[in-house]
């Protein structure tokens, strides 16, 4: 006969000794104190009083007046057929707890770029595709694993790299990371072990990148930003903003700038694609000087206005690190990346994340392998891009019909806009945007503080977050705030 759940009873940790005299008083004070305290939450099943006594070595009979005793006074509740349970009651809060933050103009919109829609995650494939990841696993699947990631995920991103893309990707070069953080801390470890002393940067990217770079012990350098995207010819003009020049010859040059981290299907935040001369001239440079190019293609898979601009992986997959994750196309919350790396970079790469996959749980990269084969990755993909582009429609018939001083840039991909504003406005919009319950960034925030040319006066709109319901009352509030 197999003993149920319920003959077993649940664990619980009663120190019964600290409580005071007799061995039923001691045990109700030290319940009353557990659940008074919060360690045991409301309707929190507790062990039958045979288990408990068994347990703690003392008699049924004395747990069972303990327990009778805190349901007389409110703390437990006792029904047959559903055992002791912690008693339902209202939390209050600690006089010591924060206020919570509160807006002056309504209920608060995310308009933060960055986040996508998290109420569209497809929870009904994601978990088909772990039921069935799960049960094909082999057993050393849940052993450490290959600090390169579980072979199935690194084979179904090779396939579907190579035709969404057009990366060429061999699974035995993609590392999986737990987010583009962690590839870029992975990155900036080998490039100050390679002996580099800076990295080349965008003029506008976050701030959260150029502080793991220097955390790394490089620097950060900027590059120019014009209507053609990043002026990666810079990198041999010795015209770098910055903290140093990326010119020169083999090795990166006396700025010591071996590598430059570059987003260029679409520049965050300014939406602007790379130019393809200056794709050229950049994969060119690294050709030359042995340096290496850092993809960043962050939402390379939502483009509207024609076919998807294809990686820059694809031009030399010898001297381009492609840096892709899932946090755009599903949730930042499943915390995966990959790394497509060159063949002399692979190896290090790896070392530098450890002799174990550590940092990323292994049913999560099964799921998503499974996810991307059996063609749901492609699918929400789609429905996520047909979302996106009807919000970013609706965006700009608004600025039109409203606020047709503020004209939206960067819209042909991803899931933010750039609204320009007249000169010296951009800080009594952001105060007015707040005063409407809005979260919204300035363009100034994204700014690199060693970028030279003068700052543009713009708001970032990232129209992701909102759930498809709370996006119109978002785009009003929004409207209001505009000049």
């Amino acid at each position: 006969m197999v003993k149920s759940w319920a003959t077993f009873g649940v664990d619980l940790h009663v120190d019964v000794t600290r409580t005071g005299s007799g061995l039923r008083k001691g045990l109700t004070d030290a319940l009353r104190a557990a659940v008074r305290g919060g360690r045991l939450a409301p309707g929190t099943r507790l062990p039958s009083s045979r288990s408990l006594a068994a347990d703690l070595g003392i008699a049924r009979n004395t747990v069972a007046d303990a327990y009778a005793d805190l349901v007389a006074e409110g703390w437990l509740t006792a029904r047959q057929g559903s055992g002791t349970r912690v008693a339902e009651r209202a939390v209050v809060a600690p006089a010591s707890a924060p206020p919570r933050p509160r807006t002056p103009g309504g209920p608060a919109y995310d308009l933060v770029p960055g986040t996508p829609d998290l109420a569209s995650f497809p929870r009904a494939e994601w978990l088909k595709a772990s039921r069935r990841a799960l049960a094909a696993a082999p057993y050393d699947a849940l052993g450490y694993g290959d600090p390169r990631g579980r072979v199935e995920l690194r084979t179904a991103l090779a396939s579907y790299l190579a035709r969404a893309r057009g990366v060429r990707a061999d699974p035995e070069r993609i590392l999986i990371c737990s987010g583009f953080a962690h590839g870029l801390m992975l990155l900036g470890a080998v490039l100050r072990q390679r002996g580099a002393r800076a990295l080349a940067m965008e003029s506008y990217g976050l701030d959260v990148h150029w502080n793991l770079v220097e955390r790394a012990g490089l620097r950060s350098v900027t590059l120019p930003f014009d209507e053609l995207g990043t002026r990666t010819e810079e990198l041999t003009g010795g015209g770098l903003g910055g903290s140093g020049s990326a010119s020169g010859g083999k090795g990166g040059g006396p700025g010591g700038v071996r590598a430059v981290l570059l987003t260029p299907a679409h520049q965050f935040p300014m939406g602007v694609p790379l130019h393809p001369d200056r794709r050229a001239a950049v994969v060119d440079w690294a050709r030359r000087t042995g340096g290496l190019i850092l993809e960043d293609d962050y939402d390379g898979e939502f483009r509207y206005d024609r076919q998807p601009v294809g990686a820059l992986q694809g031009l030399d997959p010898d001297h381009v690190v492609y840096m892709g994750t899932a946090s755009k196309a599903l949730a930042p919350g499943l915390r995966l990346g990959w790394l497509v790396l060159p063949p002399d970079l692979a190896a290090e790469v790896a070392a530098a994340k450890g002799y174990a996959d550590w940092s990323c749980g292994v049913l999560d990269q099964l799921t998503l392998a499974e996810f991307i084969t059996s063609g749901a990755y492609d699918r929400h993909v789609r429905a996520s891009r047909l979302r996106y582009r009807r919000r970013r429609d609706h965006l700009v018939s608004a600025l039109a019909a409203h606020a047709p001083s503020v004209t939206a840039t960067g819209i042909a991909a991803g899931f933010h806009a750039v609204l320009q504003l007249p000169p010296g406005t951009e800080q009594s919009v952001v105060r007015a945007v707040v005063w409407q319950g809005l979260a919204v960034h300035g363009l100034t925030r994204y700014r690199h503080p060693s970028a030279t040319a003068p700052p543009l006066d713009a708001l970032v709109v990232g129209y992701g977050t909102p759930t498809d319901s709370g996006w119109p009352g978002a785009l009003e509030a929004l409207i209001r705030a505009l000049p």
